[in-house]
């Protein structure tokens, strides 16, 4: 019941994070990038439930429009990395011999590299842009599945059912997309989930560091920093994204874990 209880509320929060996101243009008056002289460094009040900045710009209206950005470069990269990192993985596990040496070498190769220095060296090339910083991120994780996807492989092609498969005369594709791939997805789909809080708390810190995206993009991460420069007398600036990614990400690691739980058999009837 416990597990039940954070898979359902972790889940409930996602939605509604991502929900409030995607209509930010409904839910908040302002732009945010407008600037309000007259509203400088406004503490929290009914006019502006979290305050503004040092420029007059509405806190809660930046605060979603970030979460725009941070779930969209959360999932997406996930779902880039998920893509290669599995079908890379599927063909080296299921080829074996020499193949699946060299390729394996490559993301040994991959994960003795630091992921900061691979993700300027690929924003520089991609740009500093929303479909850069995913594409980066992406490009950087995808190691993590494809290791995953292989070991799954490696263990699901000695099942009887494969040999079955094979020993009537199956194509490999058959047997790795029909037979191994359904097998091997519950540990590359948890997987995922932690790679949409790593995405997220990453992305948020490189916009920290001034690495991600453009400066003039809303993002958790380039408000805690402008907000951090104000501690501690405008506490609100870098309290609320503060928890805004703490809060997210937490929930998206509890549905990881709670989803493992439920898709891992040999969890169940454990405390």
């Amino acid at each position: 019941m416990r597990r039940k209880r954070l898979l359902v509320s972790s889940l409930a929060f996602i939605s509604l994070v991502t929900l409030a996101a995607f209509l930010a243009p409904v839910l908040s008056p302002y732009s945010p990038a407008g600037f309000e002289e007259k509203s400088i460094l406004e503490r929290p009040s009914w006019r502006h439930w979290m305050g503004t900045d040092n420029l007059g710009r509405d806190l809660l209206t930046r605060v979603l429009y970030g979460a725009r950005v941070s779930m969209t470069v959360g999932i997406g990269t996930a779902l880039i990395a998920l893509a290669i990192g599995t079908i890379y993985g599927l063909i080296s596990g299921y080829a074996g011999g020499q193949l699946d040496h060299l390729l394996m070498r490559v993301v040994d190769i991959f994960y003795g590299l630091p992921d900061l220095l691979i993700f300027i060296l690929l924003s520089l090339i991609l740009g500093r842009n929303i479909a850069g910083v995913l594409l980066a991120l992406g490009l950087v994780t995808w190691v993590r599945f494809a290791r995953i996807t292989r070991g799954q492989v490696l263990q699901a092609k000695e099942l009887i059912y494969v040999e079955g498969a094979r020993a009537i005369g199956a194509s490999g594709a058959r047997i790795i997309f029909r037979h191994i791939l359904p097998n091997a997805l519950s540990p590359v789909l948890v997987s995922a989930t932690f790679g949409v809080a790593g995405a997220i708390l990453t992305e948020s810190a490189l916009s920290f560091l001034g690495l991600g995206v453009p400066p003039d993009v809303a993002t958790w991460g380039s408000i805690l920093r402008q907000g951090q420069k104000g501690l501690p007398g405008t506490w609100w600036l870098a309290l609320i994204p503060g928890v805004a990614i703490f809060a997210t990400v937490t929930s998206y690691n509890l549905f990881g874990e709670s989803l493992r739980d439920a898709l891992d058999p040999r969890l169940k009837g454990t405390s």
